[in-house]
């Protein structure tokens, strides 16, 4: 509204009724030039520095070039904030933006009815409508009804905001993006200050584009400020956390950082050989920009290429890292296998996506745990670690390098695309709390009768991890290679009886790994339903858990990190519950592996669509599986 003071027309803001909700999930739909991915990681930003906790899941187009307003190009971007922890980006947004009719028609489905509806008008001509099936227009024929749908021309808006930068008209749309975040900023009260810092150093070559996109966040806030269609506006207050120093972070920026840790807790460079592959490629990126902690990154022609650098970088004395995912396991699976017979420290990290071949290369999936466990000729065993969130997979990259220095193997990391995309808050560790890890490298000759040359394949009585001997080191020359190693001495052998002797040595050192027992969260100490997962699936499972328990259920939740070995306590808890269930996204992989091995009838429920369980979906599952334990 406008009032006149002075004989000049000046606006006046009426405040509005603010609503406090313990949590809310906001969820950004556009066309994969948009910017939603962009706009929904500055809104977790804000959200981060406001003191929420959150949780995102950024869901990418599968096409890398899909035609403009198409069903394959839509791109979203989940957030879920709360002033409480939280585990998963939410099942059902309560709030959409949709920013042409192909956003909405894929995502609707899933807003609740009353949920909010923001919609950029300026994309709902009959040409966009007719592209992705609409007859009539939805924000026309009622079908809309039972949302609380708010029409706002964000293209126009945007361009009249910058209608005095001398922007074109194409570039000045392209800030439509701005317009929203502004809107949704004001909307939740969220600051905005390093919004705008970030916008300045993103475009510092071009800071007339800086501004515009500064104007066009200030315009959307103003929107939200002076329309009369938002009669009120929301707060979320601060989540109360351990104290410590706290920043957003996803899963790859994490494993990354852990990486860098690793190298300096060992005192080993690191070597990073990698071939880029959706979703694995911002570690190669992120790793990159950290030269000054002796990290050298390689971009290789090909997986195989990647792979073999790393593997003759653990040779030479550094920490070899090798990234990808699962179709690239597959071309590694042979250089993998010669680290096995040379017994060297790798890191192989796989963020998991749908497959097979290329299958899903921007969704999530879980189906690679066979691949990393059998997935090699030979009898080829190595040590599994899978993170279960993404700040967790910080600690997962300290525990593989822990594993395959001090017991001279690769390790197979299995991260995923949900956790590698999605971010959290997580509290940056103190450094003098994290132990060092000891590469010992040999140094003298070891021959046990006292003789003067070096046994490569003597082993350690505790670990039975063989010396790890960098080249150049006088005195200590020995044979390398493919072919298997007499016992000790390290020459080739073709001896049936010490290929047995090694096959079944080589096998033990990987079954002696010490890992921590399983943890098991029984608040009541006397249920009879376990669920237990691994990965990605920690936040939905316990978010499943924590509805079933507020519903009076009793149900016990475990989850593994480790998955080759497996905890030692493993069998012992799942022989005390009646009904043990397992979600995966894959069909039934850990499920097969419990069976065979501790002789247990798990439940498998599987899902492979590409996206993460739902807490409400596993809810179900939970007190279904509760109402046939107690029949």
């Amino acid at each position: 509204m406008t009032a006149t003071h002075n004989d000049a027309a000046e606006t006046v803001v009426e405040p509005r009724d603010v609503i406090e909700r313990d949590r809310v999930v906001i969820r950004f739909a556009g066309d994969s030039g948009d910017g939603m991915q962009l706009t929904g990681d500055r809104f977790t930003s804000e959200t981060a520095a406001f003191g929420n906790d959150l949780s995102t899941l950024p869901n990418f187009p599968a096409e890398i070039r899909a035609p403009a307003g198409t069903l394959p190009g839509v791109s979203s971007f989940q957030l879920h904030f709360a002033n409480y922890d939280i585990l998963t980006p939410g099942d059902r947004p309560d709030v959409l933006v949709t920013m042409n009719p192909a956003a909405l028609k894929v995502n609707i489905a899933d807003l609740p009815p009353g949920g909010v509806l923001i919609v950029n008008t300026d994309e709902f001509g009959k040409r966009n409508l007719a592209k992705v099936g609409y007859e009539t227009n939805p924000l026309e024929d009622g079908s809309l009804e039972q949302y609380a749908v708010h029409e706002v021309a964000m293209a126009t808006l945007t361009r009249g905001a910058l209608a005095e930068t001398g922007l074109s008209k194409k570039d000045a749309e392209r800030a439509k993006n701005m317009f929203a975040l502004g809107l949704l900023s004001w909307m939740y009260h969220r600051p905005h200050e390093s919004t705008e810092r970030f916008l300045r150093e993103k475009f510092a070559r071009r800071p007339d584009l800086a501004e515009a996109n500064i104007l066009a966040f200030k315009a959307g806030h103003a929107y939200g400020e002076t329309t009369e269609a938002f009669a009120v506006t929301y707060e979320v207050k601060p989540a109360p956390l351990p104290t410590g120093t706290y920043r957003q972070i996803t899963g790859n920026t994490a494993l990354s950082y852990g990486l860098v840790a690793a190298g300096q807790l060992t005192g080993l460079p690191v070597f990073l050989g990698s071939y880029p592959i959706t979703p694995a490629s911002d570690i190669l990126h992120e790793l990159s920009r950290h030269k000054g902690f002796d990290v050298t990154t390689f971009q290789a022609e090909d997986e195989i290429a990647g792979i073999g650098a790393a593997l003759g970088a653990s040779f030479g004395g550094a920490l070899g890292v090798t990234t990808t995912s699962g179709p690239g396991v597959a071309l590694k699976s042979e250089t993998i296998g010669l680290a096995v017979t040379l017994e060297l420290p790798l890191l192989v990290i796989d963020v998991q996506r749908g497959g097979p071949s290329t299958g899903l290369p921007t969704k999530t999936e879980q189906a690679d745990l066979l691949q990393a466990m059998f997935g090699r000729n030979g009898e080829s065993p190595v040590p599994v670690v899978a993170p279960h969130s993404p700040g967790d997979c910080f600690d997962a990259a300290l525990e593989a390098a822990r594993i395959a220095v001090t017991y001279r193997t690769p390790v197979m990391l299995l991260s995923d695309g949900s956790l590698a995309n999605g971010s959290e808050p997580w509290k940056v560790p103190d450094v003098a709390t994290l132990a060092s890890i000891d590469p010992a490298f040999a140094t003298a000759t070891n021959a046990p009768d006292g003789a003067d040359e070096f046994w490569p394949y003597l082993r350690d009585p505790g670990t039975l991890a063989r010396p790890w001997a960098v080249p150049g080191t006088k005195g200590l020359e020995h044979r390398i290679g493919g072919l298997e190693k007499a016992d000790g001495r390290g020459a080739i052998s073709y001896d049936p009886a010490n290929h047995d002797r090694m096959v079944r040595l080589r096998g033990a050192k990987i079954d002696g790994i010490t890992v921590p027992d399983i943890e098991v969260d029984d608040p009541s100490g006397d249920a009879d339903l376990l669920v237990l997962g691994w990965g990605s699936t920690y936040g939905p499972i316990g978010a499943g858990c924590r509805r079933v328990r507020a519903l009076g259920q009793k149900v016990a939740q475990a989850h593994l990190r480790h998955l080759n070995p497996m905890p030692a306590n493993l069998g012992d808890v799942l022989a005390r519950y009646r009904t043990v269930l397992v979600p995966e996204m894959n069909l039934g992989q850990l499920v097969l592996l419990l069976r065979a091995r501790y002789l247990v009838d798990a439940k498998s429920y599987t899902n492979v669509s590409g996206l993460p369980f739902k807490a409400e979906e596993l809810q179900d599952l939970f007190l279904d599986n509760l109402n046939g334990v107690h029949a």
